[in-house]
């Protein structure tokens, strides 16, 4: 079948920005089922308490119980920042690993694709609290979504968690906090180590272009602040950029040209900054380096060598996974089929290793 051209969307932080690509049509993604479980009076790490906080969730395939009552097929997958569970039901993910025969295969494994806190439709800013939304952090997301897997679904253990880039760093936090809850960790373009250097500063720099923009008003707008979510855009198109790949599909200026202006076009609609600020926000106190030790499940940990958000020449992936009991970073090296930071949702790329943690990791 001749493939098509056509504009399609790719994960870069959990956001989602339009790119160039092509390929040959997929099969009918298996069905799927939405929900949402609400927790009463959730208390947040802050002391601040929601008395009712929604969490959105989509699931593909049924629970399997073993004669303990041990769920035994459950997978977590966590998305990045600014994205939600439905990203994950794009061909470049979905079509590589939930169909018949696939790693994850929908008849065989009970997948859970939740939104996180502030993301999706979970509970929000936007919603209506604005800027008095309780200030959540990962701690608090990871919480929720232990209590939506043990009170809502009624899931006591977890065959796997795969998280990317924001849902990487929630699978480190999973890790310590609950160590039994799961049977292995694919953790995918994060690092283990508190958000700093040039990957501070940027965060920085597009949460003061929202706080400062004389139209946010405090987070009470009645309008888009709209300079400071074209800046937002601005940092998250380099942060999810792929060079090779960017270069090659984008070879001359006025190509280059377009793309930013349709970049522009598809995404600043979608956007809201009161979302987006609480969204980046919530990395603030990340930082599991000091209880790494505490990880005992299974942990394959891949960052693609074109991250800008991660650049390998930091070498803190190398040293740090050493601290992980059961852990293997793997650095997939820059080449046509990488993304960049966006790699992380191509399965096609890492699909291999997520064979080998599933074959250690089987019980």
């Amino acid at each position: 079948m001749a493939k098509k051209l056509r504009l399609f969307v790719i994960p870069v932080l959990g956001v989602m920005f339009s790119g160039l690509n092509c390929f040959a049509q997929v099969p009918t993604p298996p069905k799927t089922a939405e929900g949402n479980f609400v927790v009463k009076n959730f208390k947040f790490r802050s002391g601040e308490t929601l008395p009712e906080l929604r969490l959105h969730y989509t699931t593909l395939g049924k629970p399997v119980r073993n004669a303990e009552g041990r769920v035994t097929n459950a997978v977590l997958i966590l998305h990045g920042t600014g994205g939600s569970g439905q990203q994950f039901l794009q061909p470049q993910f979905a079509g590589e690993l939930f169909g018949p025969g696939q790693l994850l295969d929908a008849t065989r494994y009970f997948s859970v694709l939740p939104d996180g806190i502030g993301h999706g439709k979970s509970s929000k800013p936007s919603d209506g609290l604005h800027a008095h939304f309780p200030q959540y952090d990962y701690d608090d997301m990871v919480a929720a979504h232990h209590q939506l897997l043990s009170e809502g679904l009624g899931v006591n253990h977890l065959r796997l968690i795969l998280g990317t880039s924001m849902g990487c760093m929630h699978s480190f936090v999973w890790g310590e906090t609950y160590p039994d809850f799961m049977d292995a960790l694919m953790p995918l373009a994060c690092q283990p180590v508190q958000i700093a250097g040039r990957n501070r500063i940027w965060r920085k720099m597009v949460m003061d272009a929202i706080r400062t923009d004389p139209e946010w008003k405090g987070g009470e707008y009645s309008a888009e602040p709209q300079q400071a979510l074209r800046t937002v855009l601005d940092f998250l198109l380099i942060a999810g950029s792929a060079p090779l790949y960017m270069q090659k599909t984008l070879p001359t200026r006025d190509a280059a040209d377009k793309y930013l202006d349709d970049y522009f076009k598809a995404r600043l609609a979608g956007l809201d900054a009161n979302d987006f600020l609480y969204q980046v926000n919530a990395s603030r106190n990340y930082d599991p380096l000091p209880q790494l030790e505490k990880i005992t499940a299974q942990v394959m940990y891949i960052n693609s060598a074109d991250d800008f958000i991660n650049p390998p020449e930091l070498g803190i992936a190398d040293r740090e996974i050493k601290r992980v009991k059961n852990g293997r970073f793997v650095l997939i090296p820059i080449s046509d089929e990488t993304r960049g930071h966006g790699t992380h949702t191509k399965a096609v790329v890492w699909k291999q290793y997520l064979a080998e943690l599933l074959g250690k990791s089987a019980q």
